[in-house]
């Protein structure tokens, strides 16, 4: 079973939260109110997912990943919140959050979103690309803003990209282009190199304002 943690500051909203991930097969193995919480939930539990609300009191979501990424933590976070706002989206993913649904989001559609997050992939879903690329270009300041040039990607690895910011993982991408997983793999290694990008959501990232993947 997948291991998750499950952050948000509402007691019943966990709750309802790991009965339905309990019914999908996945083991909630602690909870957390706060990002602070989540921290030392994290740190207790090594959870292979974590789900993460942004608005809370104290220590807030943002504040949660901004550590987890100065602490060089790999846990994928899926943000789970109720705030379907352009620019939270983008804030989120540049401090290092892998996926960002709404909580009015089916069962079946979490439970998909967090295997593809276990497995390595992330969930920048067309559902919301409109509005990254509405944030990208409103100017918003990004600290994620690779310094060095955009190298040019073949046409392989644009189309590895795409699949990633649909949101599937690298198995599922050898999948659909009929390639070996490590061959994915040595496509993603040369596409972070090539954008400048920590990580692949940031490559994505980079990828939709510089156009590469309209």
């Amino acid at each position: 079973m997948t291991r998750v943690i499950v952050v948000d500051d509402q007691a019943l909203v966990r709750e309802g939260i790991r009965t339905l991930l309990q019914v999908a097969g996945i083991e909630v193995v602690a909870e957390a109110g706060d990002g602070a919480e989540a921290l030392s939930a994290i740190q207790e539990h090594a959870p292979e997912v974590v789900l993460m609300d942004l608005r809370m009191p104290k220590r807030d979501g943002l504040w949660a990943l901004e550590q987890l990424r100065e602490q060089g933590s790999e846990v994928p976070v899926l943000v789970l919140t109720t705030f379907d706002d352009d620019q939270l989206v983008l804030q989120a993913l540049q401090a290092g959050a892998r996926g960002y649904l709404l909580k009015d989001v089916t069962i079946e559609r979490l439970a998909r979103a967090v295997h593809a997050l276990a497995e390595g992939g992330t969930l920048i879903s067309p559902s919301i690309t409109e509005g990254l690329l509405r944030a990208i270009r409103s100017g918003s300041p990004s600290a994620a803003d690779p310094e060095v040039p955009l190298q040019p990607l073949t046409e392989r690895e644009t189309d590895v990209l795409r699949l990633v910011a649909e949101g599937y993982s690298n198995r599922e991408i050898a999948g659909v282009l009929h390639l070996a997983e490590g061959t994915v793999k040595n496509h993603l290694s040369v596409i972070l190199q090539k954008t400048g990008a920590r990580d692949r959501t940031n490559a994505v990232l980079r990828a939709l304002r510089e156009g590469l993947l309209g």
